[in-house]
């Protein structure tokens, strides 16, 4: 199968950077707008990206976008959740078929918080010292001078291990957080978009309303 890569530039778009929740809509319009033209000089004659139904119950803004523009998600048509994908590439013997889910690296900051290359660096190499300590599903959320780590609740414990807490501890520092805080919640994916559910349920106080004495 022939493979193109494509560049795209979606921090130069000032909605993208600004990271709002609307975010990954301005993502996608900057990609299916790269990708149209070509697949429309190649002679393709849809355009289609890897959305499932276990999709549809988030806040996905980037779908709007697809809708908007036509492309199309073959597997929210075929039905298919994440189980099922990964039952089929089993069954069919991909080497994939246990990897683990890696969502977009701005999805590691609150929205609100802008998104810049240098953070998104940061984040990157934070998340690159965790892998090559054997961690495998995780996340490091991106709170200015702290570092919160989701792991699944079982792999909490590794983290004492070997010695694990004060390795990321020290090559976090380096990175240039001062505080890593480890979420008793363990590893969500699409955390990102807790507050904005909190915010419906009107599960959130206005901001200072409670708040303890420091």
């Amino acid at each position: 199968m022939r493979h193109l890569v494509v560049e795209t530039r979606e921090l130069s778009h000032p909605e993208y950077a600004a990271n709002g929740a609307s975010r990954c809509f301005f993502c996608k319009e900057e990609l299916f707008a790269a990708l149209q033209p070509i697949a429309e000089r190649l002679g393709f004659k849809m355009l289609v990206y890897g959305a499932n139904v276990d999709d549809l119950g988030d806040h996905r803004p980037g779908m709007q976008s697809a809708r908007q523009r036509g492309v199309r998600a073959p597997l929210i048509e075929s039905e298919l959740g994440k189980e099922e994908i990964r039952a089929l590439s089993r069954e069919l013997g991909l080497p994939t078929w246990d990897k683990p889910s890696f969502a977009c690296l701005s999805s590691r900051f609150q929205y609100g918080d802008p998104i810049t290359a240098e953070k998104l660096r940061r984040v990157d190499a934070a998340e690159a010292f965790v892998r090559s300590l054997g961690f495998r599903q995780f996340r490091v959320r991106h709170h200015d001078r702290l570092a919160r780590l989701e792991l699944p609740l079982e792999d909490i414990p590794r983290l004492w291990q070997d010695d694990r807490h004060a390795q990321i501890l020290r090559r976090f520092r380096e990175l240039g957080y001062v505080y890593v805080a480890v979420d008793l919640a363990g590893f969500q994916s699409g955390s990102a978009n807790l507050a904005l559910t909190l915010q419906k349920r009107g599960g959130t106080r206005a901001a200072g309303e409670g708040e303890a004495s420091r």
